[in-house]
């Protein structure tokens, strides 16, 4: 084996590695890269025989990078990076009319999708690749043109961004559940299991006290990392979920769905398209134009 092929790990155990690092944690990773949370463990633990050193420290479940494996991501990280940027600049595009967004899962599944026939039509040739993204991230390390963001403004400085709209989240269960567990008042929901989505677990604490409820005694329920995960869980009887009410129009009209009060709660958060300063030109204001314009439709 050559000098150069004997230091240099599979790349397969490298990304692992890479988005172990960012995640803090193997789960969280392997959703990222499409790999389950045991098979991005095997190739950490491959990376670590390959380096006979250990790079994180495995307390319980749980496991914590340890001073070795920081040591080697701060040399490693800067040059998956450099090798990202090298081959976006090398790579051509499809054709001048293709985009790459970044899009909540729930959002792009609920809002974008079924829009896309409208886009197509206003612009043919206009091409966009989407991937799933939750998290802000650097569009200098990114291969995207543009993302989908909830929260607030300051929460992505340094890009450019246009105000989508803000969501009403109502409380919703499955008619049958409901009918076997009578809610009478917002005071009832203390006693039935409360779903709640990952990100968001203060939101029924929010909805009860808006509805001037004591949720000082809330107790913690399941939690669900995505919002269709969350409102599956309701509809097939699991207890009552708070949902954005866009994301389950079908759901509501069908009546699988149902809200037992109806006090919407809405935030300071809102959806917001960003994309890099100064890049708004060509197939992105096209993107941009219609994405505004469909928000401001309801």
């Amino acid at each position: 084996m050559s000098n150069f092929r004997k230091w240099l790990p599979p790349m397969s155990t490298l990304t692992a590695f890479e988005a172990a690092v960012r995640h803090g944690g193997f789960s969280r990773a392997g959703q990222e890269i499409g790999l389950t949370q045991s098979a991005v463990s095997r190739q950490i633990a491959q990376l670590e025989a390959w380096l006979q050193t250990p790079l994180f420290d495995r307390i319980g479940r749980r496991v914590r990078l340890n001073e070795a494996g920081r040591a080697y991501a701060e040399d490693l990280l800067p040059a998956l990076d450099n090798i990202r940027r090298a081959s976006a600049r090398a790579s051509a595009r499809p054709s001048q009319t293709a985009l790459r967004v970044a899009t909540l899962p729930s959002f792009g599944m609920r809002w974008l999708a079924p829009r896309l026939p409208q886009l197509t039509a206003r612009h043919p040739d206009l091409v966009i690749d989407f991937a799933a993204r939750s998290q802000p991230f650097d569009f200098g390390h990114e291969d995207f043109d543009a993302a989908v963001h909830f929260g607030v403004a300051e929460e992505w400085p340094g890009v450019a961004m246009d105000f989508l709209f803000r969501e009403e989240a109502v409380p919703v269960c499955a008619p049958a559940w409901l009918a076997a567990h009578p809610l009478r008042e917002p005071a009832d929901l203390l006693h039935v299991p409360l779903l709640s989505q990952s990100s968001r677990r203060d939101a029924w604490a929010r909805w009860l006290t808006a509805a001037g409820v004591d949720a000082s005694g809330l107790a913690p329920g399941p939690a669900f990392e995505h919002f269709l995960m969350l409102a599956q869980a309701s509809a097939a009887g699991a207890g009552v979920a708070l949902i954005p009410s866009f994301l389950i129009r079908p759901e509501l009209e069908a009546g699988t769905l149902v809200i037992p009060f109806a006090r919407p709660m809405s935030t300071e958060q809102a959806y917001y398209l960003v994309y890099p300063p100064d890049a708004l030109a060509g197939p992105l204001a096209q993107f941009r134009d219609w994405m505004v314009d469909q928000a401001g439709r309801g």
